[in-house]
């Protein structure tokens, strides 16, 4: 279990796609917070692995640290809120939801530009016919939340929306430190660092996957200016499917009676979501169950 009791105090929960890895970066700015580096899905896709695993990944926290990890398939997945309260029921939840049309369409980019899908973004985000259903089913926030608030009080969970990172970044590090109870603390050089991966170019898929074996060996030498001339010399942008109006049309249907569900629990207008007006930029709010 977790040694001299400390154990994660906060966990970012999602969703993929939603700017949680900028929130988990400010966090770690904080000088009175520790995350690790990488998601450890442990409470998802890891979670045979054992709770004494799970402890090890907080070994090299500082002890006067306030712990915490972000793993953003927390929100969709469906046994992740009943196995998260089973081990740390009094965590302090943080979520950050994105449009959920804009979010289905970013994680087919990410996917694709990694090479694991392909062709018409209709195959994998056309309702009910998806070959893949994690693009939609992730954008179901109302029917994710549900699970989460029947297990843990609502002023433990902390819900903001992507669009108020547009609005007042700076606000919502203010908010996020109050819901986690330290100190607020900016890093004004920091606000400004979300990075859109999707526009960076890349090697050919065909050289990226022979080089994959490799990437332990090379990773460290991604600095090296001759190495770096190379790679730039190789590489050009992506250029991905276009999602379509007639399919982003379908999507706003797809999400309409969940977002207006959402909209319910958050008190707060998501008509831009439904496909006309604007969500009002707030402070990030609580979930009403």
């Amino acid at each position: 279990m977790f040694p001299d009791g400390r154990r994660p105090h906060f966990i970012i929960i999602g969703a993929v796609k939603g700017a949680t890895t900028w929130i988990a970066h400010q966090l770690r700015c904080h000088p009175n917070l520790w995350l690790p580096k990488t998601e450890p899905h442990y409470f998802s896709s890891d979670y045979a692995r054992g709770t004494d695993w799970y402890a090890t990944l907080f070994d090299d926290a500082p002890p006067d640290r306030i712990l915490g990890e972000k793993s953003a398939d927390y929100l969709a997945h469906p046994d992740a809120a009943d196995r998260l309260f089973q081990t740390l029921p009094e965590a302090r939840l943080i979520v950050q939801l994105r449009d959920p049309v804009q979010r289905a369409y970013s994680d087919y980019c990410m996917l694709y530009r990694r090479g694991m899908v392909g062709g018409d973004p209709r195959k994998y985000l056309q309702g009910q016919r998806s070959a893949e259903r994690r693009f939609l089913a992730s954008g179901l926030y109302a029917r994710h939340l549900d699970r989460f608030l029947k297990l843990f009080p609502r002023e433990q969970l902390h819900v903001l929306l992507y669009e108020d990172l547009a609005h007042s970044a700076e606000q919502m590090i203010v908010d996020i430190c109050r819901h986690i109870g330290v100190p607020a603390h900016i890093a004004p050089d920091q606000l400004d660092s979300r990075k859109n991966d999707s526009s960076t170019p890349l090697l050919p898929l065909t050289l990226r996957r022979l080089l994959r074996p490799m990437r332990p060996a090379l990773d460290p030498l991604r600095s090296n200016p001759v190495l770096a001339r190379v790679r730039a010399s190789l590489a050009s942008p992506v250029r991905y499917p276009p999602l379509d109006g007639e399919l982003h049309k379908m999507l706003r249907a797809y999400y309409r009676d969940d977002v207006l569900r959402l909209q319910d629990m958050l008190q707060r207008d998501l008509s831009m979501w439904l496909g006309g007006g604007i969500s009002t930029p707030a402070g990030a709010t609580r979930a009403r169950a």
